[in-house]
């Protein structure tokens, strides 16, 4: 973490990620992207998104590879 680490909003989370915001909530409360939450609101660190998503960049998500297996 740096000292100019900021944190972000579900809200914005989804539009730095151009993704749904009921995406990004369900992928908080499973633990599949880095969020803390305080009291009832979600919070994430940019710099562990930006890391979360070079990790896991060349990823296929769970559904869409459970699909192709079944497919096979």
């Amino acid at each position: 973490m740096t000292l100019n680490d900021e944190f972000m909003t579900l809200k914005e989370v989804a539009g730095y990620l151009h993704l749904n915001e009921r995406t990004i909530y369900k992928w908080a409360q499973e633990g599949t992207i880095p969020a803390s939450k305080l009291g009832s609101t979600w919070r994430f660190r940019k710099s562990e998104i930006d890391a979360w998503v070079e990790e896991n960049k060349n990823t296929r998500p769970k559904k869409e590879k459970q699909r192709k297996e079944r497919a096979i």
